[in-house]
């Protein structure tokens, strides 16, 4: 390494902790690697998870910053996050993955809305060809971290998942893309009787897939993307299932195969398809949820003619059909080529609406009275949601509570330097915002270091005006309304939900602005 680029490096560490020793990575003659005597590590980013999130964080990150030194800090022995996590049959995105996938990297299947398996393969495949994936360290469950301002770098503890033994990682920058949920166990209410049931009760986040269910009576308990997932994907084995709600779900066809994308890609050269779908899918989508949200009757009588088209039986099927709230108050639930429609109409699957009384030895007793006879009940009741993955932060030894921090661009925080979190939106495609953020997290990090910065702290305006950070009425939302953090009503303090007013904040407003602090 030249002795300009060495001074410079060393300028921009400090070395006041003793036994440094030096990695010089031979394969990239920019990057330097630090490592303490007592086995500590220093780095200029730590990213902390290897699902859809972190790794195009680091695409971006490598693209933007190819200098940096970096790493991956991912709990699991496996990539992809959600999509290595959720093994329960049929599980699939219910978003297109020409938005859900990279924009680095076009989704090629015909297959507009795809099964898990073939969306891990993706996420897998796209860390090893950018050389993302010797960056993964894998193990590796983040439990604390420290900011130090007196040496300008977080002090992160690392957990080795099977010994339960600690390192200490430090970084200039730590980016989160943990997701929102805790993977260790999902949402199960307390069911009266449970221990009653003799048969296989199991949540679908912890799915065994050695579970047979051939020729069984289920039970799929719940009414969001899971239960509309499991049904009809269950009903191939199973003798019966039943999908007991207790309040009915906005559901609409979609077909699994986007024959507009498949003529784009067929007449125009690979990327400028890729571009034009990914856009078109963009507009309609976005337009749509604004048409739901402005005209809620309409679209509520709209997204009701899609059922009853699909329905033999819809007289019969209507209230179950028909939520109490609008369209969009909560996530809508999009089924491929109207497959839960399908075996509704040929009653190899029921759904009732109807709340549970108790278990039984063999099945559920609802509050009609009516009974459910069961050999496996599925409770498709959600996830618990674990911000920032649970880590625990402090500023030099404070500890920051969740409740007290406000958003800047939905990416950092108030009162924490150098903390990114890479988080998707709620009414679309996850990584459309994921893409955004990312983007601009790792134009942050280029202009700290191009003016020779140390750290950048979002600074809150005290005139703007707090409210909660996610307008949704999904449960899993309400339970953990309380321990999140709250946003502004203006921007940059405002979490859009809005791709183009997004653009705007992350691509064409100026870096250095009024809510931030660079020093």
């Amino acid at each position: 390494m030249k002795s300009l680029e060495w001074e410079l490096y060393w300028s921009k560490v400090d070395l006041s902790d003793i036994g440094w020793r030096l990695q010089y990575n031979e394969l990239n003659s920019k990057e330097l690697i630090i490592h303490t005597a007592e086995g500590e590590h220093f780095y200029d980013v730590l990213i902390v998870g290897a699902g859809l999130s972190g790794i195009g964080m680091a695409w971006h990150l490598q693209n933007r910053c190819p200098g940096k030194s970096y790493a991956i800090l991912e709990a699991r022995e496996s990539v992809g996050g959600t999509w290595d996590l959720f093994r329960y049959p049929g599980i699939r995105s219910d978003s297109d993955m020409y938005t859900l996938g990279f924009p680095f990297r076009p989704w090629k299947s015909e297959k507009a809305i795809a099964d898990g398996p073939t969306i891990l393969k993706y996420i897998k495949d796209t860390a090893e060809e950018f050389k993302i994936k010797e960056k993964i360290i894998h193990g590796q469950k983040v439990t604390k971290a420290n900011w130090d301002s007196s040496k300008k770098y977080w002090k992160v503890s690392v957990e080795q998942v099977g010994t339960g033994k600690v390192d200490v990682k430090k970084s200039k920058f730590l980016l989160m893309c943990s997701g929102y949920y805790d993977y260790d166990k999902g949402y199960t209410p307390e069911y009266p009787d449970k221990d009653s049931f003799k048969g296989e009760f199991v949540h679908p986040q912890k799915w065994d897939e050695s579970l047979n269910y051939e020729d069984k009576n289920i039970v799929v308990i719940g009414s969001g993307a899971t239960a509309v997932t499991l049904v009809p994907e269950l009903t191939k084995k199973a003798s019966h299932v039943t999908m007991l709600q207790r309040s009915p779900t906005y559901v609409a066809s979609l077909p699994e195969v986007d024959i507009v994308a498949e003529l784009l890609k067929k007449i125009l050269p690979e990327n400028l398809a890729h571009h034009l779908i990914r856009w078109k899918n963009i507009i309609v989508s976005l337009s749509f949820f604004h048409f739901c949200k402005i005209f809620p009757a309409a679209a509520s009588r709209l997204i009701k003619l899609g059922v009853k088209k699909s329905l033999i039986n819809f007289e019969e099927l209507e209230k179950d059909f028909s939520p109490k709230y609008a369209p969009w108050d909560q996530r809508l639930c999009f089924v491929p080529d109207g497959d839960l429609f399908n075996v509704l109409n040929t009653k190899k699957a029921t759904l009732v609406t109807s709340s549970i009384k108790k278990f039984t030895e063999d099945g559920i007793l609802l509050e009609s009275g009516e009974k459910i006879e069961a050999d496996i009940i599925v409770s498709a009741t959600g996830l618990n949601l674990k911000f920032l993955g649970g880590l625990e932060i402090t500023v030099d030894g404070e500890t920051i509570e969740p409740r007290s921090l406000v958003p800047y661009k939905s990416t950092m925080f108030t009162g924490v330097p150098n903390l990114g979190m890479i988080f998707g939106y709620t009414n679309s495609s996850w990584t459309l915002k994921c893409n955004l953020a990312s983007e601009w997290m790792a134009k942050i990090i280029k202009h700290v270091d191009d003016k020779n910065y140390q750290y950048v702290c979002p600074e809150k305006d005290p005139n703007v005006e707090l409210v909660p950070l996610i307008d949704f009425s999904s449960s899993y939302f309400l339970r953990s309304k309380k321990e999140l953090p709250k946003q502004g009503k203006k921007t940059p303090w405002k979490v859009n939900q809005n791709y183009f007013l997004d653009i705007y904040a992350f691509r064409l407003r100026p870096l250095e602005d009024e809510g931030l602090i660079f020093e």
